[in-house]
């Protein structure tokens, strides 16, 4: 990827990963890109690095821009190693001397991911740094999505650089959101969101308020991860205080997995139901949906039923494994109900009860259970508890 100008004097000098398909357990089969930024200023000042193997690729594409060694500054905005893990090269190149600005926290995880005594300059929250015709504003933004994690605001040319917020794992040559497929590149950020930030949404909420309640005026937002936003940056930020609401709609998700498949037509029955309910039902075999993308559809549905066939006693592994998923990102505001079939013991909708209730979730009734293969009986039990879920969404 070559360096692009997207700013007076302002460079896009990150890299694209083609190849990566797995993030952490989130799948990323479009790859991503490890972005960083370069100002020519009074002090030329790189913005992140990039991953580890990928320091070639972002030198020589400052080089086509300014030589390295004539680096003043870099910004840390997050220490995870995806964007500091080509730190050590590139101040090897520039100068281990030279400071290196970071939050408070980004000082001391950086100090303990490398050991070679780098000039790490903590900086405040609000506090500013003038590298001569530009200022940068540092915004402390903890815990999105890691302690250390902060914002860069480009004052003059109302830039603010987000790190991993409003990012997307999402590689493409084009730089920028009005160039590429609206409906791709706002799924691959609710997706992101989903999967990495669903967990912090109470204090995203407040973020975005202390944002607006600076006044900041922002032109465009340059994230860590995917394209930046600058036909419409106020879009991706309304839609992040809409994710973060976590309001209810009237859209279910029936996750499940089966074994002869008698669970799975206990999940195509409540299915059908709910959309007889006029509810937008989504059915999502756990082996044939990665759980990111699973994870993805719960963010804005107003219910999740969950089905296992009871295996060992206890859960079938793929249904236990989106439930550990799905309890960490811990959703809010959602109806829930559990479903499956057993042969002779039957634990699977007690246990998905119980993590459904631990995980908050308005249970609206004990589930159903079916021995062997379901009969008429059965699915009307299914038609039952699907009415019961329809009941408790609200109306659109």
């Amino acid at each position: 990827m070559k360096p692009l100008e997207i700013a007076p004097g302002v460079y896009s000098v990150g890299v694209i990963d083609w190849n990566i398909r797995d993030f952490h357990g989130y799948s990323t089969y479009l790859g991503t890109t490890y972005n960083a930024f370069l100002i020519v200023d009074e002090k030329v000042t790189l913005i992140d690095t990039v991953k580890k193997g990928f320091e070639d690729e972002l030198l020589e594409n400052i080089n086509q821009i300014i030589d390295p060694k004539k680096i003043d500054y870099v910004v840390s905005n997050h220490t995870e190693m995806d964007h500091s893990g080509g730190l050590p090269r590139v101040m090897h190149k520039i100068g281990e001397d030279k400071p290196v600005f970071c939050s408070k926290m980004g000082q001391k995880n950086l100090s303990k991911h490398f050991r070679q005594g780098f000039n790490l300059q903590a900086v405040d929250n609000l506090s500013e740094l003038n590298i001569g015709k530009k200022t940068l504003t540092f915004l402390e933004t903890r815990m999105v999505h890691w302690p250390d994690s902060m914002f860069s605001y480009l004052k003059e040319d109302r830039i603010l650089f987000s790190s991993d917020g409003f990012g997307q794992h999402y590689a493409t040559l084009e730089r920028f959101d009005d160039q590429v497929d609206e409906g791709d590149l706002m799924y691959q950020a609710k997706k992101y969101y989903a999967n990495i930030l669903l967990l912090y949404s109470p204090l995203i909420l407040k973020l975005i308020g202390k944002v607006q309640e600076l006044g900041l005026e922002i032109e465009m937002i340059c994230p860590d991860h995917g394209v930046f936003w600058r036909k419409d940056p106020g879009k991706i930020i309304q839609a992040y205080v809409d994710w973060a609401e976590q309001k209810p709609k009237r859209k279910a998700v029936v996750i499940y997995d089966t074994m002869w498949h008698s669970t799975e037509q206990m999940a195509e029955k409540i299915v059908d139901i709910l959309g007889e309910e006029g509810v937008r039902a989504k059915p999502m075999h756990i082996r044939s949906c990665h759980r990111s993308e699973i994870i993805t559809e719960v963010l804005d549905a107003g219910a999740v039923l969950v089905g296992s066939p009871t295996l060992n006693n206890g859960l079938f592994p793929t249904v236990s494994d989106i439930l550990t998923y799905m309890k960490g990102l811990k959703p809010k505001n959602k109806v829930g109900a559990a479903f499956g079939s057993y042969g002779w013991s039957g634990e699977a909708v007690k246990l998905i009860n119980r993590e459904l209730e631990a995980m908050g979730f308005n249970l609206v009734d004990e589930g159903v259970r079916v021995q062997y293969v379901p009969d008429g009986d059965a699915f009307e039990a299914c038609e039952s508890l699907a009415k019961k879920v329809a009941a408790a969404l609200p109306a659109e």
